[in-house]
């Protein structure tokens, strides 16, 4: 499964470069150029008593802010990309609200050109987390209190993560294949990569080393060292109809580096008018520091979005 996702992505993002060098992009002046959106998608379905389909009421909303800011002057460029994500869902008669989406991530890189070519020697920083804290949830027996029988069942949750635990901190420098600012290649051989976590989770009774994002007993930090190759393309699929990908890759020299870690975003956004959007939002993970699996995550909805732009 994991080899046949990393190919249909490998194919999907050559087939976009292949579309993308079709289209003839213009000289980027130089300066500060800042763009992004800040959107608000909510979702709801509502049963009264008599519905006889089926169906549980529920709520839900998502709070997604997307933000570049750009320099270049003569032949260096500095791109920056703020992505910050955060949903939740609220479902008739469970105790908790829980969240549908928590991302906090920053992208830097900087680049000086080879000459005049499409290739740059860069050096890139990423950094990301979560805003609040995720949990586990679970039920337990309610137990009468005065003969000791099951009368029911409650809710409980137990936190899992929180802010900064975990937290990714990846830098190191490479070579940068820039066509313009919605197509973009950088590879590092060389990357230096930090994983932190609250030591709280890793001195529990009876933590086995590495049980917990990789990192060992009674440790914040893990630190790793390899290779990571990063590709961002956006094009236009129709009018008003635009396809973002974002996929980063990581292999660990130090560790089992034939298992890379992947994380794809795909985003397809439909502008209705200024003001009103519809967008899908579906991305895969696969890291097996936390999880022996597929991280699979989808968001489809209807909701408000505001334009941000700025220049020198």
């Amino acid at each position: 499964m994991k080899k046949l996702l990393f190919t249909f992505l490998v194919l999907l993002t050559a087939n976009q470069i292949t579309y993308s060098q079709e289209e003839q992009a213009e000289e980027r002046p130089d300066g500060w150029k800042g763009s992004g959106a800040v959107s608000l998608l909510f979702n709801q379905a509502a049963f009264n008593a008599e519905w006889q389909g089926g169906g549980t009421s529920n709520y839900a909303g998502n709070l997604n802010l997307s933000y570049d800011l750009n320099y270049k002057k003569g032949d260096f460029t500095w791109d920056n990309r703020l992505i910050a994500d955060y949903g939740l869902t609220k479902v008739k008669d469970q105790e908790f609200t829980r969240k549908t989406n928590d991302r906090l991530e920053i992208n830097s890189i900087a680049g000086k050109q080879v000459k005049e070519s499409n290739w740059y020697y860069s050096f890139f920083m990423n950094f990301k987390t979560q805003f609040a804290k995720g949990y586990e949830y679970s039920t337990v027996d309610v137990l009468d209190p005065i003969t000791g029988n099951v009368i029911g069942e409650e809710e409980i949750r137990t936190e899992t993560t929180h802010f900064l635990s975990p937290g990714y901190l990846q830098a190191g420098p490479g070579m940068l294949w820039k066509k313009d600012d919605n197509l973009s290649v950088n590879i590092a051989p060389a990357t230096g990569r930090l994983i932190f976590v609250d030591d709280a989770f890793t001195t529990t009774p009876g933590y086995t080393d590495g049980d917990y994002f990789g990192v060992d007993q009674g440790k914040s930090t893990r630190f790793e060292f390899g290779a990571s190759v990063n590709v961002y393309a956006k094009f236009t699929v129709a009018e008003n109809v635009t396809f973002e990908n974002i996929l980063n890759l990581y292999a660990n020299y130090l560790e089992d580096p034939q298992n890379v870690d992947l994380d794809y975003t795909g985003n397809i956004n439909m502008k209705v008018n200024d003001y009103l959007s519809a967008s899908f939002i579906f991305q895969a993970i696969y890291d097996d520091n936390a999880v022996k699996g597929f991280q699979i995550r989808e968001v489809l909805g209807v909701g408000l979005t505001y334009k941000l732009n700025a220049a020198n």
